[in-house]
């Protein structure tokens, strides 16, 4: 049974950072790309980054130098740094895991991140 869950969600004020983790299980981690996608109501789903086993990584045009995505596959998890918060960024946060090869994928429940005054 694959599980992605997400933690490190919560209230921040404007500036402020987050750090958000999702640990895997259930599948061989070093073979997936794994990425943090967000949504936020009445929106579309958006790619925040994606990192691949060998440590390239994506950003979403928005990030622009703001978020680091790493991931530590030794403890099959993804990290997502998050600084200079604003309060367009409040959303739900989802962990992905893509296997590019089978085009598995997998979603975490989400972890809410919100940024407000």
């Amino acid at each position: 049974q694959v599980q992605l869950v997400e933690s490190g969600g919560g209230l921040v004020q404007p500036g402020g950072s987050l750090r958000l983790s999702c640990s895997a299980s259930g599948i061989i981690f070093r073979f997936y790309t794994m990425g943090w996608y967000r949504q936020a109501p009445g929106k579309q789903r958006e790619l925040v980054a994606k990192i691949i086993s060998g440590g390239t990584t994506n950003y979403g045009d928005f990030v622009k130098g703001r978020f680091t995505i790493s991931r530590d596959n030794a403890k099959n998890t993804v990290y997502l740094q998050m600084n200079s918060l604003k309060p367009e960024d409040t959303a739900v946060y989802y962990c992905n895991a893509v296997r590019a090869l089978t085009m598995e994928a997998y979603w975490g429940q989400g972890t809410q991140v919100t940024v407000s005054s």
